[in-house]
């Protein structure tokens, strides 16, 4: 009886040593929804952040990337990762603003004169006071990536000026902000879903559209339009963001594992998309899509409307909007005056 209660505390002993924890078998599951679909740089980034987390933490995490809006829009994905059905999302800031509604003034027309400028407010200007934000609304925002400049798509001509919007019926965003923008320049606004805006150009239900040359190729619109205007008229800047409870439930080498992304993935993926658009336009005229750069002249055109929209878009805008918008215009001072 001696020699038992000796032996079977060792042997428990060496159980504990021999036999996973329950913390060891857990596996971390992250599920990270986007609407870009396959074959572009958003699918290629996701694919690689996937690898990196996996490789730096092996048997800890899975990622598991979900394309092409297969878990809903972007207004929807952003909202589950909120309620925390989904780990991740991959959307743009006219998505996120359905939640975190400071990001909307990013995309207040004409905002933006280059990506330098874009870059240097989004990395440099105002990345602690999103941070707050984000988390102000259960979300984590883990890098900046981007959509870029928006064109419009049309199937009766080429956009040069507002006036060729006046009573066309064009998809927008879900976004009050782009709702107000084509009401301004004197278009039809519809809002509809990213995943039926080709149906509906088939069938003519809009019109046209609004979005990146690269997005609308790889979700096929361009299949449905015949001509494409270069007005760059939205900097479109897009999102990673992890849902904060699953976040902070995380080990912290975890979670710096996730967050590591901000200073070498994301970058990366930001060049990448803007090295595909000289490609991507000539790959679009050898399709036959009429591709249109409006000259100063049309594009002049375009200031008073995109102020007025801008305008009407702040005077209902809340605080933590307006505020935002102070920190954005300040660094773009800074920048245009020579701070890099």
């Amino acid at each position: 009886m001696r020699l038992l209660r000796t032996i079977l505390p060792l042997a428990a002993a060496l159980l504990l040593l021999v036999l996973p924890t329950a913390e060891a078998e857990t596996v971390a599951t992250l599920k990270i929804a986007t609407v870009a679909p396959e074959g572009t740089p958003w699918a290629d980034g996701l694919t690689r952040l996937k690898a990196q987390v996996e490789k730096d933490a092996p048997g800890r995490m899975v990622v598991r990337p979900f394309l092409g809006g297969v878990l809903g829009d972007e207004n929807e994905s952003v909202q589950a990762c909120q309620r925390g059905q989904i780990q991740g999302v991959g959307a743009s800031t006219g998505a996120l603003a359905s939640i975190v509604p400071e990001l909307a003034v990013l995309e207040l027309p004409y905002l933006f004169r280059s990506e330098a400028e874009a870059d240097y407010v989004l990395d440099k200007v105002i990345l602690t006071s999103v941070e707050k934000a984000f988390r102000d609304r259960g979300l984590v925002l883990a890098f900046w990536s981007e959509n870029g400049y928006r064109a419009f798509g049309s199937s009766w001509g080429p956009v040069k000026t507002p006036a060729d919007l006046v009573g066309h019926k064009m998809r927008s965003q879900e976004h009050k902000l782009h709702l107000q923008m084509y009401r301004s320049f004197g278009a039809s606004p519809q809002p509809i879903p990213v995943t039926e805006v080709l149906t509906s150009m088939q069938t003519g239900v809009i019109d046209g559209w609004d979005n990146t040359p690269l997005f609308a190729f790889a979700a096929q619109w361009t299949s449905a339009t015949k001509y494409i205007s270069l007005t760059n008229h939205i900097y479109q800047p897009a999102a990673i963001a992890y849902n904060e409870a699953w976040f902070d439930a995380q080990p912290k080498d975890l979670q710096a594992i996730l967050m590591k992304a901000r200073t070498g993935l994301a970058p990366q993926m930001r060049q990448e998309i803007r090295a595909l658009n000289p490609i991507l336009i000539q790959n679009l005229k050898d399709m036959k899509v009429s591709v249109y750069k409006p000259s100063a002249t049309e594009m002049a055109a375009f200031e008073a409307p995109a102020k007025q929209a801008r305008d009407a878009y702040m005077a209902t805008a809340s605080a933590g909007e307006k505020a935002l918008l102070v920190q954005v215009q300040k660094g773009l001072e800074a920048y245009r005056a020579g701070a890099r």
